[in-house]
C-alpha cells in the first residue's frame, strides 16, 4: 500500500512538472512565431493580427513535437531535483525504497507522454501545420514573381515533347497542389522553349491543371491564360514522397503511405524513418528519464548541482544530436530506418541502466 501511494505521488509530481514545461514552451513558441509572422507577413493586404495569431497557434503543436525529448529530460531532472531538495527521496530511501521504485513512476509517465505525443499531438501537429501553410499561401499567392524565391526541391518530369522543370513557392495537399508555381519547358535539345507562371497548379490523373497562368516564350509578348493543362507521367505517390514533409502526415496514415509508395517502386525512406522514429519515441523519452536520473538522484548528497545538471543537459543533447544524425542516414537510405530509429535509443537506455546499477547496487 505504501509503495502504491508513494509511486502515485511521484507520478503525479512528474505529470505536474511536465505540464508546467509544456505550458511554458507553448507560450514561448507562440510569442516567437507570432513575432516572426508579424515581421514577414504584415505588409500583405490580407494580413490581420488575429489571422497571424491563428497561424502561429496552429503551428505550435508542430513546434512542440520537436521539443518533446527535451521536455522529458528537463521535467525528469526537475522532478528528481525537487524531491531531493525537500529530502523526500532521502526519507524514501531510509524506509527501504530503492531508486528503481521511485524511477518507475517517472519512466511510466515518460512512456505515457510518448504515447500521447504519437496519438494526440502528432495528428494535431500535422493538421495544424498543413492548415497554417494553406492560409499563409492564400495570403502570399501571386505576390512573388522571382524564380529564386521558389521552394526547392525542384521536380523534373519527362514527356514525349521534352522535359519540364517544376518549382513552387508553397506546397499544399502533400504535394498535390503547388502555389505560385513555375513550369519551365525544355526542348529535345535541352533549350528553354516556354515558361509558365501559375497562381496554382494541381496534380490530376495524367496532367497538371494550371490556373491564372502567364506564358513566356522567346521573342513573344507575355500571354495571360485562365487555365491550361500540362501532360505529366508523375504519379501522386512520387510527388508526395518527393515534396511532402513526413512530419505533415499523421501517424495513422504513415504505414499506408509507405506501403503504397513501395508498391510503385519508390523508396519512401523519409516516411519510413519518421514512422519508426515515432514508434521509438516512448522508449526515447524513457532513455531521457534515465539520463536525468544519473545526474539528479545524488545531487544533494554530493553537492554538485551545477556541474551535474549541466552534465545531464549535455548528455541529453548528445543523445538527441546522435538520434537526428542517424535519422538523416536512415532517411538517405544508408541505414535501414528501423535500425536508425531504435539503435541509439537502446544504447542510451543500456548505458543509463548500467550507470544506475553501478551507482545504486554496486
Amino acid at each position: 500500500m505504501i509503495g502504491w501511494t508513494l509511486g502515485r505521488y511521484f507520478f503525479m509530481r512528474y505529470v505536474k512538472i511536465t505540464c508546467y514545461f509544456l505550458l511554458g514552451i507553448f507560450a514561448l513558441a507562440l510569442l516567437l512565431d507570432f513575432t516572426e509572422n508579424a515581421g514577414k507577413l504584415s505588409a500583405l493586404p490580407d494580413y490581420s493580427t488575429w489571422g497571424a495569431l491563428g497561424i502561429s497557434a496552429m503551428r505550435i503543436p508542430f513546434i512542440m513535437q520537436q521539443m518533446i525529448p527535451f521536455v522529458a529530460l528537463f521535467s525528469a531532472m526537475a522532478t528528481l531535483i525537487s524531491l531531493n531538495r525537500k529530502y523526500e527521496l532521502v526519507v524514501a530511501r531510509s524506509v527501504g525504497v530503492s531508486a528503481w521504485q521511485f524511477l518507475l513512476p517517472a519512466c511510466f509517465g515518460a512512456f505515457l507522454f510518448g504515447l500521447a505525443t504519437i496519438f494526440l499531438l502528432n495528428p494535431l501537429a500535422a493538421y495544424g501545420f498543413a492548415k497554417a501553410e494553406e492560409i499563409q499561401a492564400s495570403w502570399t499567392s501571386g505576390k512573388v514573381t522571382d524564380v529564386s524565391a521558389l521552394r526547392v526541391p525542384w521536380l523534373r518530369q519527362k514527356t514525349d515533347e521534352g522535359e519540364t522543370i517544376i518549382g513552387a513557392k508553397s506546397i499544399l495537399d502533400r504535394g498535390a497542389t503547388l502555389v505560385d508555381a513555375t513550369f519551365i519547358e525544355l526542348g529535345k535539345d535541352q533549350t528553354i522553349t516556354e515558361r509558365f507562371d501559375a497562381r496554382t497548379a494541381q496534380l490530376k490523373d495524367g496532367y497538371w491543371q494550371l490556373n491564372d497562368v502567364r506564358r513566356f516564350a522567346l521573342a513573344q509578348e507575355p500571354q495571360r491564360i485562365a487555365e491550361m493543362r500540362i501532360p505529366t507521367q508523375l504519379r501522386p505517390e512520387f510527388v508526395e514522397e518527393k515534396l511532402a514533409a513526413p512530419e505533415t502526415i499523421p501517424f495513422f496514415e504513415l504505414r499506408r503511405k509507405i506501403e503504397i509508395a513501395k508498391s510503385f517502386g519508390y523508396s519512401a525512406n523519409a516516411f519510413d524513418m519518421h514512422f519508426q522514429s515515432l514508434l521509438a519515441l516512448p522508449a526515447l523519452l524513457m532513455a531521457m528519464t534515465l539520463i536525468a536520473a544519473t545526474v539528479s538522484l545524488k545531487f544533494v548528497r554530493f553537492g554538485q548541482s551545477g556541474t551535474m545538471i549541466l552534465g545531464g543537459v549535455l548528455a541529453g543533447f548528445v543523445l538527441y544530436v546522435v538520434t537526428v544524425l542517424v535519422k538523416a542516414f536512415g532517411t538517405a537510405g544508408f541505414v535501414p530506418p528501423f535500425v536508425a530509429a531504435w539503435v541509439p535509443v537502446l544504447i542510451a537506455m543500456f548505458f543509463g541502466v548500467s550507470f544506475l546499477l553501478h551507482k545504486e547496487d554496486g
